[in-house]
């Protein structure tokens, strides 16, 4: 568990570092995410980390200013990562039964790594993904099987409303891993809005 939450420590950091650095007016800009703007990004990344915090009736508190409410989510699960009898509670997830933990390491820690990529794609920022997550996230995602991608590229398979990826994208084998990783999850690297 110390590695985990020693992962979304990090990854958290350069979340934060990158809506920090957003300035006042790139917030409307459009995302790669369809429909989202840079904004709209952010505010998705703090409402998965109450999803994250609902099992274990955390919360934290919510506010106009999206870097003190990221900063709170974040706080939030930092304490749940801390508390080892909380981190270790089973929940329900659509992956299964997973510990709190294991939930939160699969779902908002690889968010914060791939939004975070939005981010900076819509703000101009560098986009440059850590090596180390990239290969991470490449692994975890070419593992999973096929009729459960499908699922993950299927608007709403979820419930309504919700996309866990986009359109799988042509990427060329030999690209960068970190684009492959892209064109994988629905984002075309080559594509500036």
């Amino acid at each position: 568990m110390e590695q985990i939450a020693e992962r979304y420590r990090r990854r958290a950091g350069e979340f934060e570092r990158r809506v920090a650095a957003v300035a006042v007016g790139d917030w409307a800009r459009p995302s790669p995410c369809e429909r989202w703007t840079a904004r709209d990004v952010v505010a998705h990344v703090v409402d998965m980390h109450r999803v994250m915090l609902g099992p274990v009736n955390r919360d934290f508190e919510r506010g106009a200013d999206l870097l003190a409410t990221f900063r709170a989510a974040r706080s939030a699960v930092e304490a749940v990562l801390d508390d080892p009898e909380v981190a270790a509670q089973q929940v329900e997830t659509p992956a299964g039964s997973l510990t709190v933990a294991e939930h939160v390491d699969q779902v908002v820690s690889d968010d914060l790594v791939l939004h975070g990529w939005d981010l900076a794609r819509a703000t101009g920022q560098d986009e440059t993904m850590d090596p180390d997550d990239v290969q991470r996230l490449w692994r975890s995602t070419t593992s999973v099987p096929a009729d459960v991608m499908a699922k993950y590229h299927t608007p709403g398979a979820f419930g309504p409303g919700i996309e866990v990826f986009g359109p799988e994208v042509a990427v060329p084998a030999d690209a960068p891993l970190q684009d492959r990783l892209l064109g994988l999850i629905g984002r075309d690297p080559s594509v500036r809005r």
